[in-house]
């Protein structure tokens, strides 16, 4: 008869022991598991990030409608030529900086979840991928808070949602797998090399102007080569046309680019489990 007081330890290194199909469903088990704990370290990150701040939330919307704002008037200047957008030009934008938003928040949380947690990842016995899926949910809710602004200047506009407009918050799940995948990755490299963290601030808004995120995408040039082979530009693209005209423009490369993200995701996750015991260590 099996002890009531018996307790399961977490160790990591199990899973490099196990067979193939026995480490996924431990990893699988794992992860059930850690969901009250991921939901405490969100609240606690959430409350962190907007604690003695007189406007909290209202950051996630201050700073794409700054961003939106700069472009509408280099646009109307005629400094920017941004080219024809099926909706206004402001409502474009917004959309395509919220959908993107949630790969640079996210990329950036993700990326410094396990350092910045500090000496806890060291004296707690826990898993550490906690960590990263909570981070990741900042920049989720960010998401949504500015998906309300998006209704608001389809009000503002007169513009008629499409009934994809339900299902658009599931359409993220891709790019949300594609950043979790990402940042997997790169927590466990910042946990080595700090210079980590400042290089995914500097490609992701390196990328906020390579890809078609405040423009229409490029039909020549070297941005419509580079954007060809870019899962995250289909993403991008692809859930903006749901949400606006409410089909896919590109249905294929949308596809595609969910199955890698997929592939990604479960490919990082399984190199984070194996690593993380060994990565923590230097923190």
């Amino acid at each position: 008869m099996k002890d009531i007081n018996t307790k399961t330890i977490y160790e990591p290194d199990k899973f490099i022991k196990m067979g193939s199909f026995a480490s996924w469903k431990e990893m699988a088990i794992s992860l059930f598991q850690s969901r009250e704990l991921i939901w405490r370290l969100f609240v606690r990150d959430f409350s962190a990030k907007y604690r003695q701040s007189l406007l909290g939330i209202l950051w996630a919307l201050l700073n794409p409608i700054i961003t939106v704002g700069i472009f509408v008037f280099l646009n109307r200047a005629g400094i920017l030529n941004i080219g024809e957008t099926s909706v206004p030009y402001p409502v474009f934008a917004l959309i395509g900086l919220s959908i993107y938003g949630i790969f640079s928040t996210g990329l950036s949380v993700c990326s410094s979840s396990i350092i910045g947690a500090g000496s806890m990842v060291v004296k707690i016995n826990f898993p550490k991928i906690s960590l990263v899926i909570a981070s990741m949910g900042q920049s989720v809710v960010d998401f949504l808070v500015r998906l309300a602004l998006v209704i608001i200047l389809f009000i503002i506009y007169g513009i008629a949602p499409q009934w994809t407009f339900l299902i658009f918050p599931f359409t993220v799940l891709p790019l949300v797998l594609l950043t979790l995948g990402l940042g997997l990755i790169l927590s466990l490299l910042a946990g080595v090399f700090r210079d980590v963290i400042h290089l995914v601030s500097f490609f992701t808004t390196l990328f906020l102007f390579m890809m078609p995120v405040l423009y229409p995408a490029p039909q020549a040039g070297i941005f419509a080569a580079l954007n060809a082979w870019n899962p995250l530009a289909h993403l991008i693209i692809g859930c903006r046309d749901l949400l606006i005209s409410g089909s896919f423009s590109d249905p294929r490369s949308f596809l595609w680019a969910s199955v890698f993200s997929i592939f990604l995701f479960l490919i990082s996750w399984r190199i984070f489990f194996i690593s993380e015991s060994r990565i923590v260590e230097r923190v």
